[in-house]
C-alpha cells in the first residue's frame, strides 16, 4: 500500500495568556479580600483535581502562600471523584503526577475517600463531603472552567466550578450517585449537588480557570461564594470562544499519537474529535472521521486508557500499558461503558494505519484525508496528507511550515517521533 506524504502545519487560535502566574493569583486574592476572610490559625482547604491544568501545581502553591501570609494553614485536598483507582493514595499519586507535591505546594496533602453527608437536593439526591474538608475553617474551591466532554448544557453548568464542589468534594460516594442518573445526573443534578455545598460549607470563594487554544492559562478569577453560578456561566461562553479544533472537519484518518487523562477526563476531548459515544446522546454533527488510531497511552494516566472506546483502532504499545482496574473504575463510576471498550490491535501504527485506509471505501490510500495530532490538547501544530494542502492553505488561521515527506516509521513500526512543539 502506497502511503500519502504529510505535511506539517500550524495553527493560529485566539486567547490572551497570563505571563506571571502567582503575581496574578496574588492580585486575585487581594480583590477578593481574602485578608478579611482569613484569620490567623484558621485551616483552609484547597481543592486539587485530576485534570492536567496548565499552571495548577504554581496556583495552588501561590494560594497556599498567600493563605500563610495571614497565618493560616492551608491544606491540599484531593477532589476527583473515582479517578486514581478511587483510593487515597491513587488520587495522591495522580497529584504527584502533576507537579502537585508537598514539597513544591508548600503545603500538606489530605487524602481520604471517607465522606460525610452534609445535606440533601430539592430533588431528594444526598450531598457529600470530604470528611477532611469538613474539618477544616473554611474552603476555596479551584478549577477550571471548560466545555464537558459528555454533554451540553442549556443552563451552561458544565465543567467547572460548580462540578468540583460536586463531585470533587463528594469524592467517588457522590461521583457514584450522580452517574447513577446517566447524563441526567452530571448535567441536571449536578448543579444542585453544588450549591447545596455552597450553602452547607464556609467555602470562602471559588477560583475559576480559563485556558486559550494553547492549554495556557489566559484568566485567573477569583469569584464570591454567592456569583459561582452566575460567573462561571459567563466563563464557560469565554472557554468555549477560546477552544481549538481540527484543522478540517471532514477526515478519513486521524491518528492521535497519545490519549490520557493528562488531557482529557475522557482521554480523548468529545469536542475535539466529535465522538461522545454514551447510550441515548446524539453525536455531534462535526468534525467527521471515519476513523481514529490512538497510538499510545500518556504516562501520566498510570495506566487509565479511558477513552480508548472512543477509537477504531489501537496498538499493542497502548493495549499493555492499559491498568484495567484504574480503568474500570473509572468508566464503571461513570457508567459511560463504550468509552473504554477495547478497539481493534494492531501490531504498531503502521499496521493500525493499513487497516484503516484499507476501509476507507472507494477512497484510494494516496487520496486519503489523514491528520495526525500529538493529542486532543495540543493542537497548535499538526500532519496533515497532501491532498488536503489546498483545502489548509485557504485558511487564515494556518500556516503551512513543512514539506510533503514521506511517513516515517521506526524499527517497531511506530511513527517515528515527531517535532509537534517547533
Amino acid at each position: 500500500m502506497e502511503l500519502p506524504k504529510l505535511v506539517k502545519i500550524k495553527q493560529t487560535f485566539t486567547g490572551p495568556v497570563i505571563e506571571d502566574i502567582e503575581a496574578e493569583v496574588f492580585r486575585q486574592m487581594e480583590r477578593i479580600g481574602l485578608a478579611d476572610k482569613v484569620k490567623p490559625g484558621m485551616k483552609i482547604a484547597i481543592t486539587a483535581g485530576s485534570r492536567g491544568i496548565a499552571n495548577i501545581a504554581l496556583m495552588i502553591r501561590s494560594i497556599a502562600r498567600a493563605l500563610r501570609d495571614l497565618g493560616a494553614e492551608p491544606r491540599i485536598i484531593p477532589t476527583m471523584g473515582s479517578h486514581g483507582g478511587a483510593t487515597a493514595e491513587g488520587q495522591v499519586e495522580i497529584l504527584h503526577s502533576l507537579g502537585v507535591t508537598e514539597e513544591f505546594c508548600e503545603a500538606p496533602i489530605l487524602s481520604c475517600m471517607d465522606v460525610t453527608q452534609i445535606g440533601t437536593t430539592p430533588s431528594g439526591m444526598p450531598v457529600h463531603a470530604d470528611n477532611h474538608i469538613l474539618a477544616s475553617d473554611g474552603l476555596i474551591l479551584l478549577g477550571r472552567i471548560k466545555m464537558h466532554t459528555d454533554f451540553k448544557s442549556a443552563q451552561w453548568i458544565e465543567s467547572g466550578l460548580l462540578k468540583m464542589a460536586a463531585i470533587g468534594v463528594g469524592k467517588h460516594k457522590q461521583a457514584l450517585l450522580l452517574h447513577s442518573y446517566g447524563i441526567h445526573g452530571i448535567r441536571d443534578i449536578m448543579p444542585e449537588v453544588g450549591q447545596v455545598v455552597l450553602d452547607q460549607l464556609n467555602v470562602l470563594f471559588g477560583v475559576g480557570i480559563v485556558e486559550n487554544a494553547f492549554d495556557q492559562t489566559a484568566i485567573i478569577e477569583a469569584v464570591p461564594t454567592e456569583n459561582i453560578p452566575a460567573r462561571e456561566r459567563e466563563l464557560l461562553r469565554i472557554s468555549k470562544s477560546f477552544m481549538p479544533s481540527l484543522p478540517v472537519e471532514d477526515i478519513d484518518v486521524l491518528v492521535v499519537d497519545e490519549i490520557g487523562k493528562s488531557y482529557s477526563g475522557t482521554g480523548m476531548d468529545t469536542n475535539i474529535i466529535g465522538r461522545i459515544r454514551i447510550l441515548g446522546e446524539q453525536e455531534p454533527s462535526s468534525p467527521r472521521i471515519k476513523y481514529i488510531i490512538a497510538s499510545d497511552l500518556g504516562e501520566a494516566s498510570h495506566g487509565n486508557a479511558l477513552g480508548i472506546g472512543l477509537a477504531d483502532l489501537t496498538t499493542r504499545r497502548l493495549f499493555h500499558k492499559i491498568d484495567l482496574q484504574a480503568m474500570n473504575e473509572n468508566v464503571i463510576t461513570s457508567s459511560f461503558l463504550h468509552r473504554a471498550m477495547i478497539p481493534i490491535v494492531m501490531d504498531n501504527d503502521r499496521e493500525a494505519l493499513r487497516v484503516a485506509l484499507r476501509s476507507t471505501w472507494g477512497v484510494e490510500p494516496k487520496q486519503a484525508r489523514i491528520v495526525r495530532i500529538p493529542n486532543t490538547l495540543h493542537l497548535k501544530y499538526a500532519y496533515v496528507s497532501e491532498v488536503l494542502l489546498p483545502e489548509v492553505a485557504k485558511l487564515p488561521h494556518i500556516e503551512i511550515v513543512g514539506e510533503p515527506e514521506e511517513m516515517a516509521f521506526d524499527a517497531a513500526g511506530y511513527f517515528a517521533k515527531s517535532d509537534f512543539d517547533h
